[in-house]
């Protein structure tokens, strides 16, 4: 087994509870691990025979742009559908930060993770 990892993908979202959050938006941070068997790819070097990782990032992108009140939505739902579209991926680790979250303090964020068995 591999794992792809896309990190540190960022958004300018609208995922929060409090009203400035919904309509001034703030920066959030994506990594995403994707455990697979790339023994195919390594040999073929095609990549027919791996994951798309362009794919991937649409799809968290499409995610990330549908306004949540909170991160642990947001971050489920590109979960549920990372693994249903790419069958190719056994296990998917999440993380997900709100940068600079509205706390009354200096905070650098505030992060959700989730790991997900995805084999079919």
């Amino acid at each position: 087994m591999s794992k792809i990892t896309l990190e540190n993908m960022e958004f300018h979202a609208y995922h929060g509870c409090l009203d400035h959050e919904k309509i001034l938006g703030n920066t959030f941070i994506v990594t995403l691990t994707m455990e697979l068997d790339t023994t195919l790819a390594g040999k073929s070097d095609e990549l027919a025979d791996t994951l798309n990782y362009q794919l991937v990032y649409d799809v968290v992108k499409q995610e990330m742009e549908i306004p949540s009140k909170l991160i642990e939505h947001a971050g489920q739902r590109i979960v549920e559908k990372v693994c249903s579209s790419f069958i190719q991926i056994t296990t998917l680790n999440l993380k997900l930060s709100k940068l600079n979250p509205p706390l009354g303090g200096k905070v650098d964020a505030v992060s959700i993770e989730i790991e997900k068995k995805c084999a079919f």
